[in-house]
């Protein structure tokens, strides 16, 4: 649930769900720079909420794709606590981009 607590992060499930996409061309559809939208898709990556694949053309060059995972979550009292304990001091969320 904490990778999908930004709204950044959001925009690019939602957009993803439209079909793949590599870096610059998602960056140009939810006009955000690359850095920031790499390091969102990297934490995306590491819930596994979505895969990232390179893929090397003929001349040579390499782009990263970019799919979102099928997946669902009940939402529930349970499932909320579940969340909070595996949270830290940390996790409140300051510093988030």
């Amino acid at each position: 649930m904490a990778a999908l607590a930004n709204p950044h992060r959001l925009r690019i499930v939602a957009a993803l769900t439209e079909g793949r996409a590599y870096v610059s061309e998602l960056a140009r559809r939810l006009e955000m720079n690359r850095p920031l939208l790499y390091m969102h898709l990297q934490r995306l990556e590491a819930a596994g909420l979505v895969t990232g694949t390179l893929v090397t053309a003929a001349d040579g060059s390499s782009v990263k794709y970019f799919d979102v995972v099928p997946f669902g979550w009940e939402l529930s009292p349970e499932a909320v606590t579940a969340a909070v304990r595996t949270l830290s001091r940390d996790d409140s969320g300051k510093g988030e981009q």
